[in-house]
């Protein structure tokens, strides 16, 4: 039995070099990793995917693994696999742990919800494939200077992300998310600041942000809310956003992934902010 590897690869471009790989069995957990796998033309050495991989549509031919975050060692390791690459998020704990401790190597790449960290996952995930990740980068690079020349010119905006809002409490993104970064690129200012990551508003938190614009996953289920909903929220209902009808929807997965469609999907957030 080979030493097993588990490595969360450096967000630094070059950071990190593995040997070139013989791995022509990949399970991949994360929907940017694949993303990143298709577009590096690797599709046909992944044998397995997470539920949140949904891009392109051939990602549904191969067999689901679960949830990025409720994985299972039988089933990541039930199709033989002689790499699985994760996301830092894949979970839970005890599961990353136990692949870890078999002979099946393991590469975990981090998440840096900014313009470098798009890049530095397009490099870590090629080097993690053996593969010249140098045009695919050149080509989303060349996406973002686009972008941000077409940012330059756009109206700034006070937008709230909202996650959640089943029951009528409203789950916000703070700082330090996905959503918060894809703000920043679209242009926008996060209504929500004082703390990281997502979390519960009261009413008051809610009208005194006074968002221009909210912004939500397109979602079906107990988490959606739609215009209707919103209008009828008591806090919500007073937010210059809900008064002027400033409400986008978009894919989740296109939205809050991060990988080489991050710069189409913040142009077409700033579109629609903007209208």
């Amino acid at each position: 039995m080979r030493a097993s590897l588990s490595v969360t690869l450096a967000l630094a471009a070059g950071g990190f070099a593995l040997p070139a790989p013989a791995q022509e069995r990949i399970v991949v957990a994360g929907s940017a990793l694949c993303e990143i796998a298709a577009a590096l033309d690797a599709t046909d050495r992944l044998v397995g995917r997470d539920t949140t991989c949904t891009y392109p549509e051939s990602m549904a031919d191969l067999p689901d693994m679960g949830y990025l975050r409720a994985l299972s060692a039988e089933g990541l390791l039930s199709l033989n696999p002689d790499l699985i690459l994760a996301d830092v998020d894949a979970g839970p704990p005890e599961t990353m742990d136990l692949v870890a401790a078999t002979d099946v190597p393991v590469v975990r790449v981090e998440a840096d919800f900014t313009e470098a960290g798009v890049l530095a996952r397009i490099d870590a995930v090629a080097q993690a494939l053996g593969v010249d990740g140098g045009p695919l980068a050149a080509q989303v690079g060349a996406e973002f200077e686009a972008l941000a020349e077409a940012r330059g010119g756009s109206e700034p905006v006070r937008a709230m992300f909202i996650l959640s809002a089943a029951g009528g409490r409203v789950l916000a993104s703070g700082e330090g998310t996905a959503a918060s970064g894809m703000l920043a690129l679209a242009g926008a200012e996060n209504a929500i600041t004082g703390f990281d990551g997502y979390r519960q508003l009261t009413d008051e938190a809610i009208t005194a942000a006074a968002p221009d614009a909210i912004v939500m996953m397109d979602r079906a289920g107990d988490h959606a809310l739609d215009d209707a909903a919103i209008i009828a929220h008591p806090a919500l209902s007073l937010t210059p956003a809900a008064q002027d009808g400033r409400i986008v929807r978009m894919d989740g997965v296109y939205l809050l992934g991060f990988g080489p469609r991050t710069p189409a999907a913040a142009r077409d957030l700033m579109t629609a902010l903007q209208e």
